[in-house]
């Protein structure tokens, strides 16, 4: 395969099996194309998964960023075939209520276990870690999130981020500024947070103005509106994404929508009028998933140039570094380490 050379665009997509269609060859070939996202479907072995990121690598240069919603918990795309079944995050809440000192050196060997063993398989790039505070009350969040103190979140995000890194591989804060306070799941409703914002900034925001893009490299705001502050989710609105997150919390990393396909982003209309509402207000790369055709009508549709900040955000996501391979990832020290923290607290049915 003959690769591109094409710049990258501000549009993420998936594809549909274990390898890629003519098709979607084409598809990820779209100069508004910049990055890949995985899900469950698309893994059937370490061997399989390697083949598959080579493959769209391959496709052109720079290569797309691949990414995967691989957080640990009941959201981890790849479990088996000797990939490490990881704790859920408010797992490593529970133990910082007792040994926080412990829970910090937990989460930077589970973050370092998460990122090796993706990088080994050819994977740039995880959605995670979510920084929702845990009110116990919404569907989608739930064990996802670390804490209900936004201090422990973002202690154990840190240390979570600081394992990554430690792999080669950045950080993304979700769902900014919080999910965790409304009941609906933005997949299928459109939630309504009826919070006023100093509340929100001073709880479910603060963990991103502590941490900031040194830490967490990347954003994705949630698709929840929060009527008090602004009529549109936040994804869609230039307050939330440039007045708080830019200016207010001097955030300068990359700004990620959350899918556009979801219940939650109907609100601004076809997918055209989605992803424009988007990117005027500040995202940098728009996801479109499990939808194939309002993917190519986007494609088809959309006029829009990269600005070059948004270009270098992406930029700074790829792995700077080689990954080892698998085989010399189980006889490192480092991840043998690390493996050995985590079986002492956490089971895993890994093989």
């Amino acid at each position: 395969m003959v690769e591109q050379q094409l710049a990258l665009g501000p549009v993420m997509v998936d594809v549909a099996g274990l390898e890629l269609t003519e098709q979607e060859k084409k598809r990820l070939q779209h100069p508004l194309v910049g990055g890949v996202i995985l899900f469950a479907r698309n893994y059937q072995s370490r061997a399989q998964l390697q083949q598959l990121c080579a493959e769209i690598h391959a496709l052109r240069q720079p290569p797309l960023l691949i990414a995967v919603d691989h957080e640990g918990g009941r959201v981890q795309r790849f479990k088996e075939d000797g990939f490490t079944h990881l704790p859920a995050m408010r797992e490593l809440g529970r133990v910082w209520d007792s040994d926080p000192a412990l829970a910090v050196k937990l989460a930077t060997a589970i973050g370092y276990i998460l990122a090796a063993e993706l990088r080994a398989c050819g994977v740039d790039f995880s959605f995670t870690p979510v920084l929702d505070l845990d009110y116990e009350c919404s569907q989608v969040i739930g064990s996802r999130a670390f804490h209900t103190q936004p201090q422990t979140v973002a202690r154990l995000a840190e240390a979570l981020a600081h394992g990554l890194q430690q792999a080669g591989m950045g950080a993304c804060g979700k769902h900014f500024p919080g999910h965790g306070a409304v009941e609906a799941d933005s997949h299928h409703e459109v939630p309504i947070d009826n919070r006023d914002l100093q509340t929100i900034l001073d709880n479910d925001a603060a963990p991103y103005g502590w941490l900031g893009g040194t830490v967490i490299q990347a954003v994705m705001p949630a698709h929840v509106i929060y009527p008090q502050v602004d009529p549109q989710p936040a994804g869609f609105s230039s307050f939330w994404i440039q007045r708080v997150l830019r200016q207010a919390l001097a955030y300068n990393g990359m700004v990620f929508s959350d899918d556009l396909t979801m219940e939650g982003a109907t609100v601004a209309g076809d997918i055209l009028a989605r992803a424009e509402a988007a990117l005027h207000a500040g995202c940098d790369m728009v996801l479109v998933c499990n939808r194939p055709d309002l993917a190519d009508e986007l494609l088809t549709r959309l006029t829009w140039t990269m600005p070059a900040q948004s270009m270098q955000r992406l930029l700074d996501l790829y792995p700077i570094d080689n990954a080892l391979v698998w085989e010399s990832l189980q006889a490192d020290e480092h991840y043998q380490q690390a493996q050995q923290l985590r079986s002492q607290y956490f089971s895993s049915s890994a093989t």
